[in-house]
């Protein structure tokens, strides 16, 4: 396969000669999305609606500003709008905000922060009608979550007790080893009142938070309609296998603290809500413990540890629920790229559809008291997540936010749902984004666009962001495909399962049979194909420029695996690996594992590949990514490159590793897709385009 553009138009040659000296987002380009641009995209988390269904409290991340803030993760402010889409900043700036509810009188709006001289992440107030937030529960440790009891009088509680004063001592002269996997403190479940007086650890001995006597490790919680219960996820640790594999659901006598029962579900859980009248539980979960994702809507009476699956049938996956009245609950439902927003009673008959598949990619439902309004944060090819509500059954979803203006004035490529067939005739989707000055019978060059999990999947909304910067590639030229391969979620869990014990094997036949859909469509060269992905998505890339590395011209390889055994013993789910992904342990078939491992096959790897990893991945060891560096680089066959983010996880949080994560990726693209291939661009970046001007630093 060709990598050079020795018989390309001339014209493409300005943009090798630009490649060479930097980044071809130094290009001016006002109308068309850049990735400095996407670094600065702002987008709304959770929506709350109030319980008289007039406004809406939502989360707004805001990306730091690039060389004037400190580099880290996004804000997260505070605002509030109404249903005229009338929207009000409440706190801003350099906080980050979480865990926002309405009080249970409604006056308020709640949230958890480190503010001002905050050692601790503490429980803050804020009244609706004006003034300064205040803070209403502070612990000796970060709050986790909390729970309003339904008087707004108590506040049930996540926390880590405090590290024992003498151990601490102990570790401060040296004695700091690290036990792995042994010396964790469990989460508890505390019950304190709000008191807005002496908020914290200061307050009388009689009024300190209550510990319940709960065995394991506490997460979501949620208070009773009646205050006399508490539901409680309890795992036996904190390790993050146990919270995936291991969380099960139990019901808690507020006054003893002791579980009164423990649900029938095994594998994993998603949300979990009280009805109205207390006398059932809604939860989202798996159908069994080999189920890739909660998805399943169930419910159970709180005197009977059976729970009902009440839609066994779905051909989709639940995310998110809420009840509109003591016998009804509403729901978003994932189906293929869209959501559904429905309802259902608790005995499984009269059903609802309010929103149907087709028109909307939305999350997060929050519903009124008397559950006839709803909001959501949603989505679509056009903007990334904004605040929408929904005042009545019948109606329609109504943007209520624009929290991107400068957005708007950007030329943004067509995007639509392709359907095609993979090699055994299994039907899938993907989503293609087209170049943005598309012209007929002219091919273009490709990016898959593969997502991780693989217990996840693409949906028809807004799809950019710095891992995957698909309009920034689309306005420099390149198609784009986001591939719901299968053991995706979005279809229903036979699908989610296509993929269980065979890695790497039909899941990614089904990249290359999408890569031929769009060769045959006459959509792409087949000598000019990319592909990308973080996490799974990673194995993915890795797979691609090794096993099939005569595919594929150009590799982004991003916190993704490259040895199946290590995966298990060097990350943090192997229970999960075992019951969901491969059905087994790792040693009952090693030949298995050897061959779906991309290590395996780095002799055959000619694609020129690029690397990246956070130094501080506990999920995918960054192992992985040095060791197939280090065996591709020295066989010797093809370019390399190994780039290491100090101190990021599982994927990059801060603003200044994502930029420089999305300039490093199209620059590779562009560099072997469309530039001159051979040796690596320079590893250096330019970022004079991106940096305030000398004049500008001095005035600061």
């Amino acid at each position: 396969m060709s990598r050079t553009l020795s018989l390309m138009r001339a014209g493409r040659l300005l943009i090798c000669l630009l490649i060479l000296t930097g980044s071809l987002s130094s290009v001016k380009a006002e109308d068309v999305l850049t990735e400095v641009m996407v670094a600065k995209i702002r987008s709304v988390g959770s929506a709350k609606i109030s319980p008289d269904g007039k406004l809406i409290a939502y989360t707004l991340s805001v990306p730091r500003a690039i060389y004037t803030d400190d580099d880290g993760s996004a804000w997260s402010e505070l605002h509030v709008v109404d249903q005229a889409g009338r929207s009000r900043p409440f706190i801003t700036g350099k906080i980050g905000i979480s865990s926002i509810k309405w009080t249970p009188d409604g006056k308020g709006i709640s949230f958890l922060a480190k503010r001002g001289d905050d050692e601790h992440k503490a429980l803050y107030v804020i009244a609706v009608d004006g003034g300064e937030a205040r803070k209403v529960l502070e612990h000796e440790t970060d709050i986790g979550g909390y729970s309003w009891s339904p008087d707004g009088r108590e506040i049930a509680f996540t926390a880590k007790p405090k590290r024992d004063k003498e151990i601490k001592k102990d570790e401060d002269h040296g004695f700091n080893a690290e036990i792995y996997e042994e010396d964790y403190l469990l989460t508890k479940v505390w019950i304190a009142a709000g008191d807005y007086d002496k908020p914290g650890p200061d307050r009388d001995e009689q009024d300190k938070p209550r510990m319940l006597p709960l065995e394991g490790s506490a997460s979501t919680l949620a208070w009773s309609p009646d205050g006399k219960h508490l539901a409680v996820a309890l795992a036996p640790t904190p390790l993050v296998d146990d919270s995936y594999m291991m969380r099960r659901i139990h019901v808690v006598d507020v006054g003893s603290g002791k579980s009164l029962m423990q649900l029938d579900t095994e594998g994993k859980l998603g949300q979990i809500e009280w009805s109205p009248d207390g006398r059932h539980l809604a939860l989202v979960a798996g159908v069994d413990k080999h189920d890739p994702r909660e998805g399943h809507l169930m419910v159970a009476a709180i005197d009977n540890p059976e729970t009902s699956d009440l839609l066994p049938n779905y051909p989709g996956h639940i995310w998110s629920i809420a009840w509109r009245d003591n016998n009804t609950i509403a729901y978003l439902g994932y189906q293929g790229v869209w959501t559904t927003f429905a309802s259902i009673d608790i005995d499984g008959g009269r059903q609802e559809t309010i929103l149907p598949v087709g028109k909307y990619t939305l999350s997060g439902l929050s519903l009124s008291s008397d559950g006839s309004s709803a909001a959501f944060a949603g989505d679509s090819p056009g903007h990334p997540r904004e605040v929408f509500a929904l005042r009545q059954a019948g109606g329609r979803a109504k943007r209520l936010t624009h929290s991107n203006p400068a957005l708007e004035k950007v030329r943004l490529a067509k995007q639509e749902v392709i359907t095609f067939k993979a090699r055994d005739g299994l039907e899938l989707e993907g989503i293609l984004v087209h170049p943005l000055n598309e012209k007929k019978s002219v091919r273009y060059p490709l990016i898959m666009m593969v997502h991780g999990g693989p217990e996840a999947h693409h949906l028809n909304g807004w799809l950019t962001r710095y891992s995957l910067p698909s309009q920034v590639a689309a306005a420099q030229g390149f198609a784009c495909f986001f591939t719901n391969y299968r053991g995706s979620t979005g279809r229903g869990v036979a699908f989610s399962k296509f993929s269980q014990a065979d890695p790497a094997g039909k899941e990614f036949d089904d990249l290359v049979d999408a890569v031929d859909h769009l060769v045959d469509i006459g959509l792409v060269d087949k000598d000019r194909i990319g592909i990308t992905g973080g996490s799974y998505g990673g194995y993915a890339s890795a797979w691609g420029a090794t096993y099939y590395s005569h595919r594929y011209a150009a590799s982004v390889m991003f916190v993704g695996i490259s040895d199946q055994f290590l995966s298990f013993a060097l990350g943090d789910i192997p229970e999960e690996h075992r019951l969901v992904h491969h059905m087994k342990y790792p040693w009952e078939d090693m030949e298995l594992m050897r061959q779906r491992s991309p290590i395996t096959h780095f002799q055959k790897c000619r694609t020129p590949l690029l690397i990246l990893h956070g130094q501080s991945d506990t999920r995918v060891h960054p192992a992985q990514s040095l060791a197939l560096y280090r065996a591709v680089k020295t066989y010797g066959k093809t370019p390399v490159r190994l780039v290491r983010y100090p101190g990021e996880p599982h994927g990059n949080r801060r603003t200044g590793s994502r930029l420089d994560f999305s300039l490093r990726l199209m620059r590779w693209m562009n560099h072997y897709l469309k530039g001159p291939g051979g040796d690596p661009p320079p590893y250096e970046l330019d970022l004079s385009g991106i940096k305030p001007d000398k004049k500008e630093e001095e005035t600061e």
